[in-house]
């Protein structure tokens, strides 16, 4: 994999619930009825390698859907892929804390080399009333000026009963309609408003476990509007889901199984990574990623801080979920169950920008205004869309679809300050001789050989930090596939270990190459490769713990690539 750029800036918690809801246009329920839509769905559903289910499933979210082997290798390997770097969660003065126009974030992503982004402005009353029209002619302004560019219009949609998440579509004639319906129906902002102020007043709080079965009817009603035809693709990344403690396993698994083709993921790595600069070197002296909080009432009690690890924290500046080798994200990996992670800016206020936001009221309007220059540098927890985080996914076209399908398909490197230029990643065996790559599945024979082959583009010019990044090493992490955890809030994968380290010599240059060969394979096992500067390490060559106040997110870079199913037949 290599990035290319077509531009000029290559810069190297489940309830009951009974209120009554009217569901939005188009959702559904049944998936074995003979309607068009619902056979449509098992078709759907059999294209991603998951095993369509009875209605009980998305009545019962601890019925779970099991992977089923698809019939062909997925994410096959070809050598030359294209690979674009993005950003999937940006936000503009349409945002209460926000403020840049969406111009300004478009020509500042194509500045530090994206070649797509997602607009995701904060979900709630104002701007399901307001935001989500006004943004949109910004949108194609922004389109039509910056060709070369996709530009996605999405939300950061409040889950009911959990954290945010970027939600997406391309563009189409239905595009603004779906989102609207979405969010009126299923933000966890809207439904938790009292019906005074223009909510629904349905539960308790947004993040209160009352709104559980909501999320599942959200992501449902965005698979119809795909089966029905009225947009091609719609995602779904679960966004910092470790920084408050409110997406519980069960949540996340519920996710996946409600909607396979729409969540297909979460933040690796949050955004507002500025926010651990020490104030002493003019810098918020916060937390990367404002992971700085500590359980409350709608927390998953399970991720308990203590004196040895705390779930509430960054790591690397990646969150703990991916973090940790044997943890949450490696958990649900070893069902087979394919979680993508990303890593995106979160962009608000730039830090050292010296623009303050405007000054209309956004409850009322939708929008913050026209921001205002101070002419003073401002200490803000955020970077640029591009400057630091970049999400680097592998599409046959640079089209918006095209782009999605890669994100969907998990052909996806989350990768901080520049750390590498590209990862090539190949995995085959004697019954796969083409192999595949990142986010895909082969086969091997019980007994067999696999394979695994890795080419890394080292980063040949300074990042946005001012210096020219070293890999120091890189990580080839996996474990066995168990198959469907009995415990749905389980959160730990045993069996996952660091099965080898290629440490990158001091001297290295260009593209350098490692290979690993499994023997005598029994057992159906994922990998996932993590590569590292080798400036903060733990006694087992892991991620630190962030510390709060003191975390340059310059001197801590790390890079994650998705991971790749081998099933032993």
């Amino acid at each position: 994999m290599s990035h290319q750029h077509n531009h000029d800036h290559d810069h190297g918690h489940g309830h009951d619930h009974h209120h009554e809801h009217v569901e939005a246009e188009g959702s559904w329920r049944d998936a074995e009825d003979d309607r068009p839509l619902s056979v449509a769905r098992r078709r759907f559903l059999a294209g991603l390698g998951i095993a369509a289910a009875g209605s009980a499933a998305f009545a019962d979210p601890a019925a779970a859907h099991e992977p089923e082997r698809p019939s062909r290798p997925v994410n096959p390997w070809n050598g030359h892929d294209r690979w674009y770097a993005g950003d999937h969660h940006i936000h503009t003065q349409y945002s209460p804390g926000a403020q840049y126009e969406v111009a300004t974030q478009v020509a500042k992503a194509r500045e530090h080399g994206l070649d797509w982004l997602v607009i995701t402005d904060h979900g709630g009353v104002a701007h399901q009333k307001f935001s989500v029209d006004l943004v949109a002619p910004d949108i194609e302004k922004a389109r039509r000026r910056y060709r070369d560019t996709l530009v996605y219009q999405g939300l950061e949609w409040n889950i009911p009963g959990a954290e945010h998440a970027t939600v997406f579509l391309p563009p189409g004639r239905s595009t603004v309609d779906i989102l609207r319906a979405f969010e009126a129906a299923y933000d966890g902002g809207v439904l938790s408003t009292p019906v005074s102020q223009g909510g629904k007043g349905l539960i308790a709080r947004a993040t209160s476990s009352d709104g559980e079965p909501y999320a599942l009817a959200a992501l449902r009603y965005l698979e119809a509007q795909v089966l029905a035809g009225r947009t091609e693709v719609a995602l779904m990344f679960a966004n910092h889901p470790a920084r408050r403690g409110l997406d519980s396993p069960h949540e996340l698994r519920g996710w996946r199984d409600a909607a396979p083709g729409v969540a297909v993921g979460m933040e690796g790595a949050p955004g507002h990574q500025a926010a651990g600069i020490p104030a002493a070197n003019g810098g918020r002296g916060g937390a990367r990623g404002f992971y700085e909080g500590a359980p409350n009432a709608d927390s998953f009690p399970g991720y308990q801080p203590s004196a040895l690890e705390n779930p509430y924290r960054t790591y690397g500046g990646f969150d703990w979920m991916t973090a940790k080798v044997g943890g949450l994200w490696d958990s649900l990996l070893a069902e087979g169950r394919p979680w993508w992670v990303t890593s995106t800016s979160d962009s608000h206020q730039v830090h050292r920008d010296t623009f303050v936001p405007g000054t209309q009221d956004h409850n009322t309007t939708g929008s913050r205004g026209a921001p205002v220059d101070t002419g003073k540098p401002q200490v803000y927890g955020d970077y640029w869309p591009g400057s630091y985080s970049s999400t680097l996914v592998g599409a046959r076209s640079k089209s918006y679809v095209d782009v999605m399908r890669g994100l969907q398909g998990g052909k996806v490197v989350a990768v901080h300050g520049g750390l590498v230029d590209g990862l090539d990643l190949r995995v085959r065996s004697g019954l796969d001789g083409r192999g595949v790559t990142i986010g895909g599945r082969t086969f091997v024979e019980r007994g067999g050989d696999v394979e695994v082959v890795v080419e890394v583009r080292l980063a040949r010019r300074p990042n946005f930090g001012g210096v020219v990044p070293r890999l120091a090493k890189l990580d080839l992490i996996g474990g066995p596939v168990t198959g469907p955890a009995a415990d749905r809030d389980a959160l730990s994968a045993p069996g996952t270990e660091v099965l080898k380290t290629f440490e990158v010599a001091r001297t290295a240059r260009g593209t350098v190459r490692f290979t690993h060969t499994f023997r005598a394979v029994e057992t159906s096992f994922y990998l996932r490769l993590r590569g590292g500067d080798g400036n903060r390490l733990t006694a087992a060559g892991g991620p630190v713990v962030d510390v709060i106040g003191d975390a340059d997110p310059w001197s801590d870079l790390w890079c994650y690539a998705n991971p790749v199913f081998i099933d032993v037949v």
